[in-house]
């Protein structure tokens, strides 16, 4: 299995090496990234989070050992680990608590479970998070000190740079651009927290599914979409809609920029970033393709609407450059900070 990045021969790497060990509730992502940011291996095993995290970690250290030799490198030239996993966690104590795709590992001190498997020292951080410093170490928040990532997909996560360092915040909330109010009406929708008006709510992939199924059931809009089943509308579906030509298709992802973009305005005046990077599954193609520019291009004109004027054009928004590979990289960035202190 190899990473979407193209991985740098290890002759060619700047030492120490750190490990990057990215945890989802189907597969675990493990990678050796070298001082300057580059991914030397890459391996992805099965989670299997019914057998609980300590199984977990001992097969990630196996196969981080495997790695190491098949790099023919020494062990003490992996300097440290950085361990990504979903929220919510306490991160002071280094325990994940209860998150949702992993019911297998609620209240498991996954951080020490680790460190004790692979013999390195481990920084935790949420895999939101990491994945922002991903971006900001080696992706497309490279050349900026202030960035902002927003991810979509079944829900709406991120991470927030400021100054070269990732902010966490006081009890480790820190960065959730997910749960960001822009609907404070009475009846406004729920998001997975049973939090209302927010904007995951409104631009998660359920909350997508959602807006489409009300135009279709409740408004009567008529679609090419009408002819699918609950279980066969999805967000790709909608994008395949839309190229075709179908107008609600269209408006659903506009008005899904449009709601994203309010979130965006309130995020830009508080932090003040150089650079908003959007990742995740659900951005309608991504780069390059013309439905995914499209759908960037109305998030730019939408949030440029919303903004200080002063900050018209001083914000550059593009997709994410590191795909799925974010989160390893960024976890191994983050333990690659702490090693230097």
């Amino acid at each position: 299995m190899t990473a979407t990045a193209t991985l740098l021969p290890i002759d060619q790497a700047t030492f120490p090496l750190f490990a990057g060990i990215d945890v989802g509730g189907t597969n675990i992502k493990i990678g050796l990234v070298d001082d300057a940011g580059h991914p030397v291996a890459f391996e992805k095993i099965h989670t299997h989070q019914q057998q609980g995290a300590e199984k977990a970690a001992q097969r990630s250290a196996e196969k981080l050992t495997e790695m190491v030799a098949g790099l023919g490198i020494e062990p003490d030239q992996v300097a440290r680990a950085g361990l990504a996993t979903p929220g919510p966690m306490d991160l002071a104590a280094g325990k994940v608590l209860q998150p949702g795709n992993l019911p297998g590992w609620h209240f498991s001190p996954v951080r020490d479970l680790f460190s004790q498997a692979t013999g390195l020292p481990v920084t935790f951080a949420n895999d939101a998070n990491a994945a922002a410093f991903g971006e900001f170490w080696s992706g497309a928040g490279a050349e900026v000190r202030n960035m902002v990532l927003v991810t979509l997909g079944t829900g709406v996560g991120g991470g927030i740079i400021i100054d070269g360092r990732l902010l966490v915040g006081a009890h480790g909330a820190g960065g959730e651009i997910g749960h960001i109010v822009i609907d404070c009406r009475d009846d406004a929708t729920l998001n997975s927290l049973n939090l209302r008006g927010t904007l995951e709510g409104y631009c998660g992939a359920y909350g997508v599914l959602a807006r489409a199924r009300k135009a279709l059931e409740v408004q009567g809009v008529r679609s090419s979409l009408s002819d699918l089943t609950d279980d066969a509308l999805t967000p790709l579906e909608i994008a395949k809609a839309a190229e075709a030509g179908d107008h609600l298709a269209m408006s659903i992802i506009l008005e899904t920029a449009k709601l994203l973009a309010i979130g965006m305005a309130s995020i830009i005046h508080t932090v003040d970033p150089e650079s908003v990077v959007i990742g995740g599954a659900m951005t309608f193609g991504g780069d390059g393709h013309p439905l995914g520019e499209r759908f960037l291009e109305e998030i730019r004109l939408q949030t440029t609407e919303r903004i200080f004027e002063s900050l018209r054009g001083e914000i550059h928004m593009d997709f994410a450059r590191l795909g799925g590979d974010a989160g390893f990289i960024g976890a191994a960035g983050l333990a690659r900070e702490e090693h230097l202190g």
